[in-house]
């Protein structure tokens, strides 16, 4: 059954970068690639002219690289043997393979002096993970010699190639760094599965962008069974490592002349051959500038003389190419700071707009909630100023307007002015009036017939000349029977109404 690792790091990226780094802190100095020679692996090249011998540093431990991933020093103790063996690919594309790794090694970061697998295993600071290996020239003689080029210091290719390994891996935990910051010694690693679940989505390698915050950037630290893939040479590699170191031989020019391969066509050539050979033997003469070298110089002077005007040459360009450089990466430095400064300020700027923003929605907020508080209380004051209103009418009511906006709550109230038509305090007071009104309409009406009734009951009553002349009515219709015995007389008037007023026939009223 064929076992696969999780995941897969190439720890390069594809950004073509400037031979020497622009990212140079205190822990990184370009080594020379004569330092690197001694991890070369020892190969006859006289027998097996196809091979180039090559070393180079593949990754620095305890360091994180741009790709945002990083190993231990315990890690890298365990797994550097496993690099033998392994391809040497372009740019990391396996169906691109050039050579094959032979050897694997240690060594300090900056000096590249040589370290004992005990020593890293327990190192918290940087240091190299140094790879010897071959180049198949019969593969690609092109980048067999593009190699060999970047070994030389005059070449516009010195040091132009590096190199960049690939892992495969199961397990990871996240370190913690601050902004400018590379080695893990002082960054804070995140174990908890968690939080390293919650913190990935920020990891590079995941599609992040590597930082949690303004300051602090994430990095992934491979563990568990991490399995060394190869390495590939490339002109961007991911960790501060630099230049693939090639075994170089002294080639002495040879300014002997072969007579023999100087044809005879006549007697008269003879001269000249005798000729020829006083001039191989003139003495040095030194060229100044390139007009001079013309045919008739070239039959006068030596070999040599040529070879050294090309070096002194070669070295004004290669001076003049160091002081340019310099003049641009001061330049470049200087653009950089500016443009550091710049960010820096517009990002204190940014801070203090944010906060001022803050503050002001705060007190939009505070206003509008105050605004909105004063409208609330003046709905409800002219609601129960309007209706006669219970707790639980209120409740309802505040519950309805709270939220609404003047037009709403307009047609709200028109609405409420229909449906509690019963409870409207001027309807009520109407009403009331008019009901206070019709009673004491009724009360007045009572009383007048009252009065009516009374005055009625006075006007029945007989007044004293009515009395007299019903008594005297009476009287006269009154028969007086006189005894047989007493003759009969008519009683006078004085009689009359002496028995008609008597009395007992009145009631006297105080």
């Amino acid at each position: 059954m064929k076992k696969q690792t999780k995941f897969l790091s190439t720890f390069a990226n594809i950004k073509i970068r400037p031979v020497v780094s622009e990212e140079k802190d205190k822990y990184l100095s370009v080594a020379s690639l004569e330092k690197l020679k001694k991890f070369l692996p020892d190969i006859n090249t006289e027998d097996n002219i196809d091979l180039l011998p090559v070393a180079f540093d593949a990754c620095v431990v305890n360091r994180v690289n741009k790709n945002g991933d990083v190993i231990d020093g315990e890690t890298a103790a365990k797994i550097t043997k496993n690099f033998v063996n392994k391809p040497i690919n372009v740019e990391h594309n396996r169906n691109q393979v050039i050579g094959c790794i032979l050897s694997a090694s240690f060594s300090k970061f900056g000096s590249n002096e040589s370290l004992s697998s005990e020593e890293v295993a327990s190192m918290k600071q940087p240091f190299n993970i140094t790879l010897g290996g071959v180049i198949w020239k019969v593969v690609n003689k092109e980048l067999a010699d593009q190699i060999e080029e970047s070994n030389d210091p005059t070449s516009n290719n010195y040091m132009s190639i590096s190199a960049s390994w690939e892992l495969g891996f199961n397990e990871y935990n996240i370190v913690v760094l601050d902004e400018n910051e590379k080695n893990i010694e002082n960054g804070k690693f995140i174990t908890d599965e968690k939080e390293i679940e919650k913190m990935e989505s920020s990891l590079r390698s995941f599609g992040g962008s590597g930082k949690i915050s303004n300051n602090k950037y994430v990095y992934r630290q491979v563990l568990g069974k991490v399995v060394p893939l190869g390495v590939g040479l490339t002109l961007n590699p991911a960790a501060d490592v630099q230049g693939v170191a090639v075994k170089t031989e002294e080639k002495a020019l040879d300014i002997q002349e072969n007579k023999s391969s100087i044809e005879m066509l006549n007697e008269n050539n003879i001269s000249q051959e005798a000729d020829l050979n006083v001039k191989l033997e003139r003495i040095y003469m030194k060229i100044t500038k390139i007009e001079e070298i013309t045919d008739s110089l070239l039959s006068q002077v030596t070999a040599s003389s040529v070879v050294d005007f090309i070096a002194e040459e070669i070295k004004k360009v290669s001076d003049q190419f160091v002081t340019e450089k310099a003049e641009k990466d001061n330049a470049v430095k200087a653009a950089t700071e500016k443009y550091e400064a710049a960010f820096a300020e517009q990002e204190v700027l940014k801070k203090q707009l944010a906060e001022v923003n803050e503050k002001l929605s705060a007190i939009q907020a505070e206003q509008e909630s105050k605004a909105k508080q004063e409208a609330f209380t003046l709905r409800m004051a002219a609601l129960d100023e309007e209706f006669e209103l219970s707790d639980e009418d209120r409740q309802v009511l505040a519950a309805d307007i709270k939220d609404l906006d003047e037009e709403a709550f307009s047609a709200y109230k028109n609405k409420m002015s229909v449906l509690m038509k019963e409870k409207n305090k001027a309807a009520k007071k109407a009403a009331q009036d008019k009901m206070d009104k019709e009673k004491e309409q009724e009360m007045k009406a009572s009383t007048i017939s009252e009065e009516v009734k009374a005055s009625e009951e006075v006007a029945q009553v007989p007044t004293t000349q009515e009395v007299v002349e019903q008594a005297v009515d009476n009287g006269t219709k009154a028969s007086v029977e006189i005894p047989n015995s007493a003759p009969a007389s008519e009683p006078t008037v004085q009689e009359k109404y002496a028995k008609a007023f008597s009395l007992d026939g009145f009631e006297f009223r105080k």
